[in-house]
C-alpha cells in the first residue's frame, strides 16, 4: 500500500532536533536581532552566571516560539512558569523561583515584528498563519534529514 502524502509540523519531530534548526534559522535571518544586554544578563533570579553559549538567546527564542505553537493562547506568565526552577539557598530549603520576564517578552515582541506570533484579545499569544507555515517547512526538513540518517544507517 502506498503511503499518504501528509504535511509534517513541528509535533512530528523531536524538540531538540527542532529548536537547534529553528535558532540556526532565526541566528541566519536579518530580521532577527540579538540585544546588546544579551551577554550580561542572567535568565533568572535563581542562576548564578548568565549563560555561556554566544547563541542562547536565538535558542530560547526557538523554545519559546515551539511552545506557542504547541500551545496557543500561553501568555508571558506561563512561560516563566516553564522556564523557572529551583532557587537554592544554601543550608535553607529550596524554593521555585520564575524566570525572567524581560529576555521572554523581548522574544515575543521580535517573533511580533517577525510576524510569527500576534497577541490574542482575551491575553496570550499564538502563532499566525505566515509563522505555522514557516514552523511547519522547517519541522519538515528536520523530518527529512532525520530521514536521511535513517536510511544511511540501514
Amino acid at each position: 500500500m502506498a503511503e499518504e502524502a501528509r504535511g509534517i509540523c513541528v509535533r512530528d519531530v523531536k524538540a531538540t532536533k527542532f529548536i537547534k534548526a529553528y535558532a540556526e534559522h532565526l541566528k541566519n535571518s536579518d530580521k532577527f536581532d540579538l540585544p546588546v544586554w544579551s551577554d550580561t544578563i542572567k535568565t533568572a533570579v535563581f542562576k548564578e552566571l548568565a549563560p555561556y553559549g554566544d547563541d542562547w538567546y536565538y535558542i530560547r527564542a526557538a523554545s519559546i516560539a515551539r511552545k506557542v505553537y504547541l500551545r496557543p493562547g500561553i501568555g508571558i506568565g506561563q512561560l516563566q512558569k516553564w522556564y523557572g526552577g529551583a532557587y537554592r539557598r544554601g543550608a535553607r530549603t529550596e524554593h521555585f523561583r520564575k524566570a525572567s520576564s524581560g529576555v521572554i517578552r523581548s522574544v515575543l515582541l521580535q517573533l511580533e515584528e517577525m510576524k510569527v506570533m500576534e497577541k490574542l484579545p482575551s491575553g496570550g499569544r499564538r502563532v499566525t498563519v505566515v509563522g505555522q507555515q514557516d514552523l511547519d517547512r522547517i519541522a519538515g526538513s528536520v523530518a527529512r534529514a532525520a530521514a536521511d540518517d535513517d536510511n544511511d544507517e540501514e
